[in-house]
C-alpha cells in the first residue's frame, strides 16, 4: 500500500479511528490493532510475504529470549550467527542470489572459461533490507546486553512490522522504539497536529518535488546520448532533488504517521544538501542507515582505532557495503566506493568532525565560505547520484562523456516547457522552506512558532491545494525497491 495512493486514504483514517475511539485503553488492545493493521498494510502488495516478515521476527524474538537466557560465550554467540544467518540469508537470496550469480559467471568468463548458472525469477519482498536491519540490530543488542528482550511477542512483532515504517524506514532501534510499546498511549493533541504538519511537507516532497522531476529524469537519463551536456547537468541536478523529495519525504509522512498513534520516531533526514563536506552529509542523509552501519560494522570492525590503514580500509568496506545495500548492481557499488573516495581526505586531515552544528545557526544567511562550501558538497553528491541512477556503468560513463562535453554551456532542452518551470519552481520552493526550518526537527515545524494560527492554516490550506493541483499521482517510492 503507498502512502500517496486512495488506498492509504482510506486505511489511515479507519485505523486511527479504531485505535482512538473503538478499542479498550489497554496497551494490549492497542498493538494488537497495530500489528494486525500492519499486516494489512504490508500484505496488501502480496499476501505472501507475511510469512517472511512474521519467520523473520519470531526468530529474532526467541533468539532474543535464549541469548537472556545463555550464560555459556559460545552457545550466546552460536545463537547470535543464527540470527545474522536467517536475517542476511533471506536478504541476500531474495536480493542479490540473481546479482552474484550473473557476476560470478561473467568472472570465470572473462578467464576464458564459461559456466552456467540460472538466474531465478525471483520477487523481491518491499522492504526486506529494511526490516531485516531493523530485526538484527535487536538481536546484536541483546548479544551485548545492552537491553533485556522482551517476551512480549506482539509488541515484538509491531516493532519489527509497524507500518508507518516498516518498508522504506527509518531504521529504529529497539532501545528508543520497543519500550514505547510496552506503555498505554493516550491521544496528545499537540503531537497528532504536529504529525499532520510533518505528513503535509513529506507528501509535498514526494508527490510535487520528486514526481514531477521524475518525469523529466526519465527523459534524460534514457536519451543520454542524444543530449546536450547542459540537459545531462540539469537531469542530474532533477535527479538530486527527486531521491531526496522522494526518500526524505517518506520518512516525513512515516514519522508523522505514528505521531498519529502517539510514537516518537527519530529524525532520519537534516536538510542533508545544506552540508559543508560530504562527512556532514553522511550525518544528516539517512540518518538511520548511517548510524546502524556505524554502530553494526563500521565499529566492530575496528573504527578509528588502530593504525590508519586499518580505519581506511573500514571507511571503504562500509561505504562499498552501503552502496551494495540499495541495490544488486554494480552501479550501487561504484557510488559507495566513490563517497568513500570523498570522505578519505577529511578523514586523512581529521577534519570529518569539523561540521556539527547547523550552518549559519540563528542567522538569516550563510557567510560566503558557507555558500562555496554547500555548493561543491552538493556538486560532488549530484555527479555521484548519477552512477546511483544509471542502469549499468556503461551508461553511467557515457552520462558522463556527453555532461563534460562542450555542448555543456547551451541552453539545456526542455527548460522552456511549463512542466519543467512548475518542477524548478518548486524546488525552489523547497530549498527556501527548508533552509528556514533547517534548526528544527522538520520543516514546518517552526511556522507554528513564528506566525499566527490564521496565517499557518492558510498555508497548510495552500499546500493541500498544490498537493492536488500539482501532485503525480500514486508513483513509488524509489526507496521500495531497496
Amino acid at each position: 500500500m503507498l502512502f500517496n495512493s486512495l488506498d492509504f486514504a482510506v486505511f489511515l483514517p479507519i485505523v486511527f479511528l479504531l485505535y482512538w475511539l473503538v478499542i479498550p485503553k489497554k496497551s494490549t488492545a492497542q498493538n494488537s490493532l497495530l500489528l494486525i493493521a500492519s499486516y494489512v498494510f504490508y500484505g496488501w502488495w502480496d499476501w505472501r510475504f507475511l510469512f517472511l516478515i512474521a519467520f523473520s521476527s519470531l526468530v529474532d524474538y526467541f533468539i532474543g529470549i535464549h541469548l537472556h537466557k545463555s550464560t555459556s560465550k559460545i552457545g550466546r554467540k552460536y545463537l547470535l550467527w543464527i540470527s545474522v544467518a536467517v536475517n542476511l540469508g533471506l536478504l541476500m537470496f531474495f536480493k542479490y542470489y540473481n546479482f552474484f550469480a550473473e557476476s560470478f559467471v561473467e568472472a570465470f568468463t572473462l578467464f576464458g572459461t564459461a559456466l552456467s548458472l540460472d538466474s531465478l525469477e525471483i520477487i523481491l519482498p518491499v522492504g526486506i533490507s529494511f526490516y531485516t536491519f531493523q530485526s538484527l540490530s535487536y538481536s546484536i543488542d541483546v548479544y551485548r546486553k545492552k537491553m533485556t528482550p522482551t517476551k512480549d511477542w506482539v509488541s515484538f512483532l509491531c516493532y519489527v512490522g509497524f507500518f508507518p515504517q516498516l518498508v522504506a524506514g527509518p531504521i529504529e532501534r529497539a532501545g528508543h522504539l520497543l519500550p514505547q510499546f510496552y506503555k498505554l498511549r493516550l491521544f496528545n493533541y499537540e503531537q497528532a497536529t504536529d504529525g499532520l504538519r510533518q505528513m503535509l511537507w513529506g507528501f509535498f516532497k514526494k508527490v510535487v518535488v520528486a514526481d514531477n522531476c521524475a518525469r523529466y529524469v526519465v527523459l534524460i537519463f534514457n536519451d543520454a546520448e542524444g543530449l546536450s551536456g547542459s540537459t545531462l547537468l540539469l537531469g542530474a541536478i532533477l535527479f538530486s532533488f527527486q531521491i531526496y523529495g522522494d526518500f526524505s519525504g517518506y520518512s516525513d509522512i512515516a514519522i508523522g504517521s505514528a505521531k498519529l498513534f502517539g510514537f516518537d520516531f527519530k529524525q532520519n533526514f537534516r536538510v542533508p544538501y545544506f552540508s559543508r563536506n560530504i562527512a556532514e552529509f553522511w550525518r544528516r542523509w539517512h540518518i538511520s542507515l548511517s548510524r546502524w552501519f556505524r554502530d553494526y560494522l563500521y565499529i566492530p570492525l575496528g573504527g578509528s582505532r588502530g593504525s590508519k590503514v586499518k580505519s581506511i580500509r573500514n571507511i571503504f568496506i562500509v561505504f562499498i557495503i552501503s552502496g551494495l545495500w540499495h541495490g544488486a548492481n554494480w552501479t550501487f557499488v561504484f557510488w559507495g566506493f566513490l563517497h568513500a573516495l570523498f570522505f578519505l581526505p577529511l578523514f586523512m586531515v581529521n577534519a570529518n568532525r569539523k561540521y556539527l552544528n547547523t550552518v549559519a545557526k540563528n542567522k538569516l544567511f550563510a557567510r560566503p565560505k558557507e555558500l562555496i562550501s554547500m555548493l561543491v558538497t552538493f556538486t560532488i553528491v549530484t555527479l555521484a547520484w548519477i552512477f546511483f541512477r544509471a542502469d549499468n556503468l556503461t551508461d553511467a560513463i557515457v552520462y558522463f562523456e556527453g555532461l563534460f562535453s562542450p555542448s555543456i554551456w547551451s541552453l539545456p532542452e526542455f527548460i522552456s516547457e511549463e512542466k519543467m518551470i512548475i518542477s524548478l519552481f518548486f524546488i525552489g520552493v523547497l530549498v527556501v522552506l527548508d533552509w528556514l526550518g533547517r534548526e528544527n526537527n522538520h520543516t514546518l515545524e517552526h511556522l507554528n512558532k513564528k506566525f499566527s494560527k490564521p496565517i499557518c492554516y492558510t498555508f497548510y490550506y495552500l499546500m493541500v491545494m498544490i498537493i492536488f493541483l500539482f501532485g503525480v499521482k500514486e508513483q513509488p517510492f524509489i526507496y521500495f525497491q531497496f
